[in-house]
């Protein structure tokens, strides 16, 4: 499919990432050092709870990614397990953030899984529907570009909405709870927004392939396996500063935690305004180049964080990082999202059959194995090095190892990726000719707005 979807249609696709991004970031951000601070809990356990619940969560993407493949309904392959599990998710989502005066490791751990599992049930089938909705290299960038920068809306919601909350009431658990009103209420309309207005589109497959075939198919793509790797590092990456971002600007910068989200909002409004920039700039080249352009700049800016300490011209240049570093955010993320729906057409040309959910589960399984890396090596890491949530000072080398972890270790990892990423095979060329080889042997009717 060629043709450019109106921006109603992408509006309506991108709406309920709003809601899931507002959930999204506080369970790596606000909750663990929330949870962190409970008299029967502490940075320890709280990590290696949430490392459990993740590796537990593992398991559910390629199983539910799989089963949204092989499973047709009147109503599509994708749709019926957002649906189903939006209920699961505010519910889990209304427990986790509004705990009670002292909830213990259970408590946590079991809201934890059931919250993963609502996100797992609604956001695998949703990115997989916005690879399916366009078979166009350039439209699909503009799709997924549209849902991150949903993304980045529903997270300076998750921002701003508790700092409003906690002026007023003075506790971070009002915050929580105002965000927890919020899903409840947010999440249901935008199901129903996207279930009236986008429908999937009818696909006659070739074959069906056994699961022997599949796996083979599936090893012998290339491109995947070195996405699958880039995808992972990346997101151990970008989930170390978020893990410890609380952390860092409360105990190195010297921030209150009431003003430290006023540094979350000129992150992510740098992200709205970045990603419409980067677009502008990358047009025409491979999605590879320009993610790979865009995390080398973003490295280049986040060194400095290793210079900075509770002064004033700290501040002015934490708030320049997150300027710079924070335009780059969206472009990150569309262009992997993007990449990760052409790589599918390396496995559907080779007699695949169209797995999109089993692919975007795998990603799934590696986004979470990601932060699980994130946090299982952060907030051990700082427990070690005596590093105290709860402590007005800390020592000089726990203070040090949470600056290496936040600025320096990140870097590392991106420009290992950068490393992967910068001569990846699936360009816009070979894209083309991979199109020609599916059209020719599959009977595709294209997704429209209902």
């Amino acid at each position: 499919m060629n043709s450019r979807y109106p921006i109603g249609a992408l509006a309506a696709y991108g709406a309920i990432g709003l809601p899931l991004a507002a959930l999204g970031l506080p369970l790596v951000v606000f909750l663990p050092p929330y949870y962190a601070q409970m008299p029967a809990l502490n940075t320890g356990i709280v990590g290696l709870i949430i490392v459990i619940a993740r590796l537990f969560d593992v398991i559910s993407d390629p199983l539910i990614g799989t089963v949204s493949d092989r499973i047709h309904t009147r109503f599509g392959r994708r749709l019926p397990w957002i649906v189903a599990g939006i209920p699961l998710l505010m519910l889990a989502a209304w427990f986790l953030f509004v705990p009670g005066s002292n909830p213990g490791w259970s408590y946590l751990l079991t809201w934890t899984l059931l919250a993963y599992l609502g996100w797992t049930l609604i956001y695998l089938p949703y990115t997989t529907l916005g690879a399916e909705l366009s078979t166009d290299y350039d439209e699909r960038s503009r799709i997924t570009a549209w849902r991150e920068g949903f993304f980045v809306l529903g997270t300076l919601v998750a921002i701003i909405l508790p700092i409003v909350v906690r002026r007023a009431s003075s506790t971070d658990g009002a915050g929580l709870e105002a965000l927890a009103v919020f899903l409840v209420i947010a999440l249901p309309i935008g199901g129903t927004i996207l279930a009236v207005c986008i429908s999937e589109r009818g696909l006659v497959s070739r074959q069906h392939v056994d699961w022997r075939q599949g796996i083979r198919l599936l090893a012998a793509n290339r491109p995947f396996r070195r996405l699958l790797v880039s995808y992972l590092l990346n997101g151990a990456a970008n989930g170390l500063p978020a893990a410890l971002f609380m952390f860092f600007v409360t105990s190195v910068l010297g921030v209150s935690r009431l003003s430290a989200g006023i540094f979350l909002v000129i992150y992510f409004l740098s992200g709205v305004a970045g990603l419409p920039v980067w677009l502008w700039l990358g047009r025409g080249w491979s999605k590879h180049r320009l993610w790979c352009t865009a995390m080398l700049f973003t490295s280049t800016i986040f060194i400095f964080t290793l210079t900075f300490s509770a002064n004033t011209v700290s501040l002015f240049g934490y708030g320049l990082v997150c300027i710079l570093g924070g335009s780059t955010l969206g472009i990150d993320q569309a262009m992997a999202a993007s990449i990760q729906a052409d790589v599918i057409d390396e496995d559907t040309a080779a007699g695949g059959d169209n797995r999109a959910g089993l692919y975007f589960g795998l990603w799934g399984m590696a986004t979470k194995l990601a932060f699980a890396l994130s946090l299982g090596v952060a907030y051990p890491l700082l427990w070690l090095a005596g590093f105290n949530a709860g402590a007005t000072h800390n020592a000089p080398a726990a203070l040090w190892t949470l600056s290496l972890t936040y600025g320096f270790l990140p870097v590392l990892i991106k420009l290992g990726v950068i490393r992967l990423m910068w001569h990846f095979p699936l360009d816009r060329s070979r894209h083309a000719a991979l199109r020609r080889s599916i059209d020719a042997q599959t009977t595709i009717k294209p997704a429209n707005p209902a």
